[in-house]
């Protein structure tokens, strides 16, 4: 599992995305075992950002059930993993973090 952070964490870095963010929720009850949140600069970022994803990871087996996306938000769902591309102005507004924070164990 580490491998496939890494590599998602890799990619967002490279590709620009800000504050990117691997909550580890393994031992909480939630839908899936890690979130991954990482701030867009804008909505051609975020789209070319989940791009990216896709094209780096299908060819090492990434199974991409469903991506929900707007101008503002998308989410990708890789069945224990959803990976949140958000902007500022609705990262600031929703504030997943502190949702997640009582459930969370950050991996450092």
């Amino acid at each position: 599992m580490s491998n496939r952070l890494e590599k998602i964490e890799q990619i967002l870095n490279e590709k620009k995305a800000e504050n990117i963010e691997v909550i580890d929720l393994t031992s909480k009850d939630y839908i899936v075992d890690y979130v991954v949140i990482a701030t867009t600069l804008n909505p051609k970022h975020a789209f070319a950002l989940l791009n990216y994803l896709k094209t780096d990871l299908k060819p090492l087996g990434e199974e991409f059930l469903r991506i929900d996306d707007d101008d503002e938000w998308t989410i990708i769902d890789l069945g224990d993993v959803f990976i949140h591309l958000i902007s500022e102005k609705y990262r600031e507004k929703y504030s997943i973090e502190e949702f997640l924070s009582e459930l969370e164990n950050r991996v450092q």
